[in-house]
């Protein structure tokens, strides 16, 4: 019987049921694969609640999506306006504005819930 995770037994113990069943040729639609499905789920949830993952700091995550996009320093430039901003900013002598948070949203698709944080 499946019941909720509330201790890290349970949750090992999950762990390794979740294993055992991808070691095995589950077909879809079949009990197995309702099971394997339900225990992600419920791994998932106390995962979230008892491992959380913080959100990136907001210069940080600029710096990771430049690099992914290949978006040079002049373009970041661009986008916050001027290149002393970009310096200001980076160094932490300026936050970001809502303006900055705007097209950092648009042209570099960060989540405006990261650029906002506090820094």
């Amino acid at each position: 019987m499946i019941k909720p995770i509330r201790t890290e037994e349970q949750y090992a113990e999950m762990l390794g049921r979740v294993y055992d069943l991808m070691q095995q040729s589950i077909h879809p639609e079949s009990p197995e694969s309702d099971e394997l499905e339900v225990c992600s789920i419920l791994i998932k949830d106390y995962e979230q609640e008892n491992f959380p993952v913080p959100k990136p700091h907001p210069i940080e995550a600029i710096k990771y999506r430049m690099e992914q996009m290949n978006v040079s320093d002049a373009e970041l430039s661009e986008i916050l306006g001027h290149r002393s901003r970009k310096s200001d900013v980076f160094s932490g002598k300026r936050k970001l504005s809502l303006n900055m948070i705007r097209k950092l949203k648009d042209k570099l698709q960060i989540p405006a819930e990261i650029l906002i944080q506090p820094y």
